[in-house]
């Protein structure tokens, strides 16, 4: 089930500071809007991707304070390579630059970093700065951030198909064997809980090969406003028409 907060953002959110249902376990976003936001500002796009690294830094405290178990982060897809290659140098370092300055607070804080995505192809200062990252918080135990880096849910569905695949040619697994855990077990995001609820900024309906498999039974909310400008209170509101959802995951309410 989906739903828009479309429009809802030109006026006051709400004043509430938590929301007033059981937060979502596992929280996705698509960080959408960092040009659109610059462009209307006369900026370059540059300049709403390192607004964009500040609604992050926002978002990843709001979330831990609000007691969200998994945050995972659509950072870079594989087809972002597609972009001007100056823009594409600047959205590479922008990880060296976030986890740099903001690590500390994380260890701090007890935060897990993990990645999803595909390494091959990522510069080595890029990989560099998120294996550190990886190894200084690999044994926290509060809340997971995933960040989606060069990361496109068929290539993924695809790897775990050739990866199953193999087993069996190895008779390391039998055919019969084969089911959704297995196929889950195979995908970037093993050991992570399937998200509840995915969060799209900017306006675009859409889930831009994002999660495909995951996202199954999440819910999906639209919120018309840019990632930069995305607020504690756009997570709360989020929420908030999240809390109010039946989830009966395909059965029926007796």
């Amino acid at each position: 089930m989906s739903f828009s907060l479309k429009g809802l953002f030109t006026k006051k959110v709400s004043t509430k500071e938590e929301p007033s249902g059981e937060v979502p376990r596992h929280v996705a976003i698509i960080m959408d809007g960092n040009g659109r936001w610059a462009a209307h500002r006369g900026l370059p796009r540059t300049a709403g991707h390192h607004a964009g690294m500040v609604a992050l830094r926002r978002t990843i405290r709001s979330a831990n304070d609000l007691g969200i178990a998994v945050l995972t982060v659509y950072a870079f897809s594989t087809e972002n390579w597609n972009r001007p290659s100056r823009e594409v140098d600047f959205l590479m370092r922008l990880p060296n630059e976030f986890l740099r300055t903001d690590l500390p607070e994380l260890i701090e804080k007890n935060v897990r970093v993990t990645m999803s995505g595909f390494r091959e192809g990522l510069p080595k200062h890029t990989k560099d700065a998120i294996d550190d990252a990886i190894s200084k918080t690999a044994t926290n135990t509060g809340m997971v951030l995933n960040f989606a880096l060069n990361y496109g849910s068929r290539a993924e569905i695809v790897k775990a198909v050739r990866e199953i695949a193999e087993e069996v040619s190895q008779k390391q697994l039998t055919f019969d064997e084969i089911d959704e855990v297995t196929v889950s077990q195979h995908l970037y995001t093993a050991g992570l809980p399937d998200p509840d609820l995915l969060i799209r900024p900017s306006g675009e309906i859409r889930l831009s090969n994002f999660l495909l498999w995951q996202l199954a039974y999440a819910e999906l909310c639209f919120i018309d406003v840019y990632w930069p400008d995305f607020k504690h209170e756009h997570l709360v509101a989020a929420i908030e028409v999240y809390c109010k959802r039946d989830r009966r995951f395909g059965g029926i309410k007796l």
